[in-house]
């Protein structure tokens, strides 16, 4: 190959690795254990666009997420976009059609009705407002895991995962 060809290579790769984005957003795991021991719950950190896994033994994961809006405020209403903040339990889970597993959770809860009913006596939200509902953890859309890479919120109040970590998660809830 002339050095002539080898420069209009070397100039090619890099002007097309120029354009990708190298940030990727990794979940870190246990090293002790494959799989979580006994009864596992999960946090997440708002701040740190995380969802941590602790087990019988303490912590067992941390996933990369992203949620609904900009803002990590606790859900006001149905349509704000703000994934809400309270003590939860999955109470269903099943394949998704375009984001891999859903795991529902059972927002709202009484504790969401107070602080809902709460905030309409005070005027935080309308009178005419619903509290909404369907809120979840799940995948991403197949091939725009930079979302979660990019801390890009785009869901309509759920927790959003990259697939193969709802995937993993998914199966040992």
């Amino acid at each position: 190959m002339t050095t002539r060809t080898t420069l209009l290579l070397a100039a090619l790769a890099v002007t097309l690795f120029s354009f990708v984005d190298h940030r990727t957003r990794s979940a870190r795991r246990s090293l002790f254990n494959d799989v979580p021991n006994g009864v596992i719950s999960i946090v997440i950190d708002k701040t740190n666009y995380e969802l941590i896994v602790y087990d019988a033994e303490g912590w067992y994961a941390t996933y990369p997420v992203v949620f609904g809006s900009e803002s990590i405020d606790d859900k006001m209403m149905e349509g704000d976009r703000l994934t809400p903040e309270g003590s939860f339990k999955i109470v269903s889970k099943r394949p998704h059609e375009k984001w891999g597993k859903i795991m529902l959770i059972d927002y709202p809860t009484k504790e969401s009705w107070d602080k809902f009913n709460h905030r309409k006596i005070e005027g935080a939200v309308p009178r005419n407002a619903k509290i909404g509902g369907g809120i979840g953890i799940h995948g991403t859309w197949p091939r725009d895991e930079t979302a979660i890479d990019n801390y890009q919120n785009w869901t309509n109040g759920c927790i959003s995962m990259k697939l193969e970590h709802i995937y993993e998660l998914y199966d040992y809830c």
